[in-house]
């Protein structure tokens, strides 16, 4: 039996062993996944120990991505983009390779489960932190006319925009109508959103919040009151966790039927 697992820092409420052994019994892969209490001074040890144990391959959250990012010695393009990796496995020759998945798995949840184009849109994303950068390489690939990033610390978002060749802006100074709007932002959890302007959408406006949770999000009722409509990131969750199952195992699971037990579990929690 292959050995996986996810480590971070907290790790409890993670879903990834759930769904990663929804995708193995789907698709009848003999494996194990666990989840590991990532510890601050000993991670990089913690990691090297797992793939000397015989491991197969690890996911790695919060806050553990730049540092296994730099462990790595191969980095997949995607990865080298965004300055974080959430997947590591170990290469025939010894060679520890990173890649990240989030972008990916946001894109195919957007574009595939939700039947959303992202092609020829005017984008807005909210926020530029990791999250962000771990995403703009997927979006841009979709070739939108325009992906704006608005932050509340501008010269983060020009930062971002000059590595990526994209737009920023400030909240104030960001004018019209969007067609998608991605907030990749921590507001939901707290609550208070960024100074979004009331022109920013209208009822032709799709919105997709990164995070998820019970009921309705703050940044999508935020969309709801203004007209538009959206989803949240419970299928970037598990778009991000196929892809990394595809890595290691090269079968595509199907994400529609554990999306649908997954959703109906979080709302009866």
């Amino acid at each position: 039996m292959d050995q996986y697992a996810v480590f971070g820092n907290p790790i409890a409420h993670s879903k990834s062993p759930d769904i990663h052994m929804h995708f193995a019994d789907q698709t009848q892969q003999n494996i194990s996944y666990t989840r590991i209490l990532g510890d601050d001074v000993e991670f990089e040890n913690q990691v090297k120990d797992f793939f000397k144990q015989g491991g197969h391959g690890l996911n790695v959250t919060s806050p553990f991505k730049d540092r296994a990012y730099a462990m790595c010695d191969v980095l997949s393009q995607r990865a080298q983009k965004a300055g974080a990796v959430n997947t590591l496995m170990m290469g025939k020759n010894g060679e520890l390779f990173g890649d990240t998945t989030d972008g990916v798995g946001m894109v195919r949840d957007i574009v595939e489960c939700h039947s959303k184009a992202i092609k020829g849109k005017r984008v807005l994303i909210i926020g530029a932190g990791g999250a962000v950068q771990g995403i703009l390489d997927n979006v841009l690939a979709e070739n939108p006319s325009s992906v704006t990033i608005a932050n509340r610390t501008v010269e983060k978002a020009q930062a971002l925009a000059e590595k990526f060749s994209c737009l920023a802006s400030s909240f104030e100074a960001l004018e019209g109508t969007f067609d998608l709007i991605i907030n990749g932002t921590s507001a939901s959890r707290s609550s208070s959103l960024p100074p979004l302007k009331d022109e920013l959408a209208n009822e032709n406006t799709w919105c997709y919040d990164m995070t998820y949770g019970k009921g309705t999000t703050v940044f999508l009722q935020w969309a709801i009151d203004h007209g538009a409509t959206g989803a949240d990131g419970l299928g970037m969750l598990v778009g991000q966790a196929a892809e990394s199952f595809y890595i290691w195992r090269q079968v595509r699971p199907d994400m529609a039927s554990l999306l649908n037990v997954m959703r109906q579990q979080l709302e009866e929690s």
